[in-house]
């Protein structure tokens, strides 16, 4: 029964403690960049309070699980929603949207105009329901990707310094080649390879003994139960056991879940005046709590950062922010495909959730493709892949008064270029293979998931609507330290990336305004 799991949330600070104080920085939101600002502040001696909009993720519901199974989604999954938005709305011909109760739940599809952006709800934000790609982009594209930002020093220092927070690793080679449930990456690989593109292993997050012990069944299955879109109940390092673990430790930060900041406007005796509304597990504002913050770091999330940033502008909260805000936003070039391969191709029916390869053809087509898991517990035949691709559009967050609400003027049709650059990889494949497209997976015969993305960026550049380490323009102490710094596109799955300017810019931030 859908409505079967109970599940409370927990603050982890007492929410009476919130209204009327003072705090000498506070952090919105509990992602990458958030994570990374909270334990370097605690670090450098900052006290650090945390406001996050999602729940806390730290207890079990009846089902001694703390995160659903992602074939049988339950009041957990979804973010207000009384029916599933699952990037896979159909397969073989069946719809697999279903009914849930409305409830915070771990991931949101927040639908725009022309494209559904998949985001992560609670504290650890999009670490909670990726699939644990850590990848630091080649060298030679970074100019692309952050072209004011020096990146000798960043693949000197901040890289490093976030792959060693983040706990990233890369699989066993060897361990590859035999384990059953990466039998459908060794037929991805084998495709990729004999069309002449390279393959390529992609490091993780994930706990690579973990799993091993899962597929001799000497562990609790987890990623080989399919846990991935709603979360993973044991072998993946999220933030909430990375940096947010060691923020907490520093005895310094302090967060409270289901607690929505709405305002940041300049308090009469310096800092900022901070309006927060505590939210209840449907949705509903149970209090509404004022704070003043000497330093505000925005770390909602590209998507989240833009939208109050663009409200506090047009509402004259914050009337000095600069006409850059809002802008330059992107969806990674986002676009996912399958295809139907020979029953001599078997796929598997035993698939891990974590995605461990990818093809790159980047330099030669603006393409690079992990090669994703389809985990439905049944061998399907086919290979999924998720794109991340050069696309060139950039669009605007903006707020409609009339409505009280920021928009988003994505245009569908601007994923062409996303798909265009797919298919000088999989139309390759599949002449070379003699295989065809899947169309039963994103709705009636349709190719391409060309209506979400999983990696928003930019919204609040850097370089433009702040300056060259986040401090946003017109209003000192106010900085951005997520996703919406960079400006669309990272070449492959941003994170890493994240992470890495976070640490660029905090420690900047922490020497020269501290």
């Amino acid at each position: 029964m859908l409505g079967a799991v109970a599940l409370t949330a927990h603050a982890t600070t007492p929410a009476r403690a919130l209204d009327g104080a003072r705090v000498p920085a506070l952090v919105i939101g509990t992602g990458y960049g958030g994570a990374v600002a909270a334990l370097r502040l605690a670090e450098a001696g900052v006290d650090v309070h945390m406001a996050e909009m999602g729940m806390a993720w730290d207890t079990p519901g009846s089902d001694g699980k703390i995160f659903a199974n992602t074939i049988r989604p339950d009041v957990r999954s979804f973010w207000l929603r009384t029916r599933t938005r699952q990037p896979l709305s159909n397969f073989l011909g069946f719809p697999l949207d279903k009914d849930v109760p409305r409830h915070t739940g771990i991931l949101d599809a927040e639908e725009f105009g022309g494209i559904t952006v998949y985001q992560g709800r609670g504290v650890g934000g999009g670490s909670l329901v990726n699939g644990g790609m850590a990848v630091t982009p080649r060298r030679e594209h970074f100019a692309a990707v952050l072209p004011t930002v020096d990146a000798a020093e960043m693949y000197g220092t901040y890289y490093p310094r976030a792959n060693a927070g983040l706990g990233v690793s890369t699989i066993d080679p060897d361990w590859f080649e035999t384990a059953e449930c990466y039998q459908y990456a060794r037929v991805g690989r084998k495709h990729a390879q004999r069309s002449g593109f390279p393959f390529v292993f992609v490091p993780d997050v994930y706990d690579w003994e973990y799993m091993k012990r899962e597929q001799a069944g000497t562990a609790t299955r987890s990623a080989l139960a399919g846990e991935i879109l709603y979360g993973n109940n044991h072998g993946k390092r999220s933030l909430q056991q990375t940096y947010l673990a060691r923020a907490k430790a520093t005895g310094r930060v302090t967060i409270s879940p289901l607690h929505k900041v709405t305002s940041v406007a300049p308090a009469p005796g310096g800092g900022y005046t901070v309006t927060i509304d505590q939210i209840s597990t449907s949705g509903d504002t149970v209090a509404t709590k004022e704070l003043t913050a000497d330093k505000v770091f925005f770390a909602a999330g590209s998507v989240g950062t833009s939208k109050l940033l663009v409200k506090l502008r047009a509402t004259g909260a914050l009337p000095r922010l600069n006409g850059e805000i809002g802008k330059g936003w992107g969806d990674n070039g986002n676009v996912m495909c399958g295809r139907a391969n020979h029953m001599w191709d078997a796929t598997g029916a035993l698939q891990s959730s974590i995605p461990t390869a990818g093809i790159d053809n980047w330099a030669a087509g603006g393409a690079f493709a992990e090669v994703a898991p389809l985990p439905t517990g049944i061998e399907t035949y086919a290979s999924f892949y998720l794109s991340i691709t050069k696309n060139p559009h950039r669009a605007e967050f903006s707020w409609n008064t009339a409505a009280g609400r920021a928009e988003l003027n994505w245009q569908t049709a601007w994923k062409q270029p996303s798909i265009d650059a797919a298919k000088t990889i999989f139309d390759k494949i599949n002449a070379k293979e003699g295989t065809i497209y899947r169309t039963d997976l994103f709705g009636t015969y349709k190719i391409w998931g060309d209506h979400l993305t999983y990696h928003p960026l930019g919204g609040a550049v850097l370089g433009k609507a702040t300056d060259g380490y986040g401090r946003l323009h017109g209003h000192p102490g106010l900085y951005v330290i997520d996703g919406a710094l960079i400006p669309g596109n990272t070449s492959v799955n941003p994170f890493v990336t994240i992470t890495a300017l976070a640490e660029r810019n905090i420690e900047k931030i922490i020497a020269a305004d501290l």
